[in-house]
């Protein structure tokens, strides 16, 4: 395996990155792409959450992500009626 691998890293111009490296990608990729705790184990073959939070990376876009999406919640809740308390104050 490990001959096979590295012969193909050489053939394609491509850095040393161990085989393993790719179900981490794949999987870090998925769980960016919003996959649940449930459909990562799903793809991996896992019968534990342990093992599929290892991939729940934090990735500089995915924070960009989720402040983009806080910032329209945000922005929405000011459209809305006010909460009890704000409607109880003068």
């Amino acid at each position: 395996m490990h001959r096979v691998w590295a012969k193909a890293l050489r053939d394609a111009d491509l850095p040393k990155i161990h085989f393993h490296g790719l179900r981490h990608t794949g999987n870090t990729l998925t769980a960016s792409a919003g996959a649940s705790i449930r459909e990562l184990m799903a793809r991996m073959g896992h019968s534990n959450t342990r093992a599929a939070l290892i991939y729940q990376h934090s990735t500089d876009e995915r924070q960009r992500e989720v402040a983009r999406k806080l910032d329209a919640l945000a922005r929405g809740a000011g459209d809305k009626d006010p909460s009890g308390t704000q409607r109880a104050r003068p």
